[in-house]
């Protein structure tokens, strides 16, 4: 079949999201000016470089961790393993402006290192972010909407040493969960390798 978004699908559910994925989870942790503290999962959530390290997510409205990252520049992002999974589920609550979802899903916070948002402790892994842009994306009307993409720098990494094998982050041990389509997820149980070609012409 064929559609086009902006004429509707005729699909019981869009598919879009089924078909871009699996999609990393950026479970994000944010602080107020005021010092009250925020977890969100975001499935528009992506690393863009490594000179800087850059990553960035995407929310479809101005929730707690978009203005929060605004008002202190900072953010962190934990790594969903499948031991936290139900948690990660329970911080996606629609709970009133000014919830701490740390509360909510029973979770502790751990002082980061390099920002004051806290990342959750047992994530295997945790990405210590400083805000480098807030922007509004356009669609092809021209309108920005109701969207708001956070870009920040990677200033610091935390990695459990549970989730190690010979120097490498192990993404197996660690559970990686991922967004799919629907009300589905993904879990990484095996990996397999290939190497880059080189050109030989």
């Amino acid at each position: 079949m064929f559609y086009e978004p902006s004429k509707g699908h005729g699909l019981p559910h869009d598919p879009f999201k089924a078909i871009v994925a699996p999609r990393p989870i950026g479970w994000i942790s944010t602080m107020s000016a005021g010092g009250a503290h925020n977890l969100a999962p975001y499935s528009f959530f992506n690393a863009l470089s490594t000179h800087p390290h850059l990553v960035m997510f995407s929310s479809e409205s101005e929730k707690d961790s978009v203005t929060f990252a605004r008002e202190t520049g900072e953010f962190v992002c934990n790594l969903v393993g499948s031991a936290l999974v139900d948690k990660m589920n329970a911080s996606s609550v629609d709970a009133p402006r000014g919830t701490s979802e740390f509360d909510y899903a029973g979770l502790e916070m751990e002082p980061s290192r390099l920002v004051a948002p806290p990342r959750v402790r047992g994530a295997l892994a945790a990405l210590e972010c400083k805000v480098t842009d807030i922007i509004q994306p356009k669609g092809l009307d021209g309108q920005t909407g109701d969207r708001f993409v956070v870009f920040g720098e990677v200033v610091g990494v935390y990695m459990d040493e549970a989730a190690m094998t010979d120097g490498l982050f192990d993404i197996v041990k660690a559970g990686t969960v991922s967004r799919l389509g629907y009300m589905d997820y993904a879990a990484v149980t095996e990996t397999f390798q290939m190497r880059r070609p080189k050109w030989e012409g």
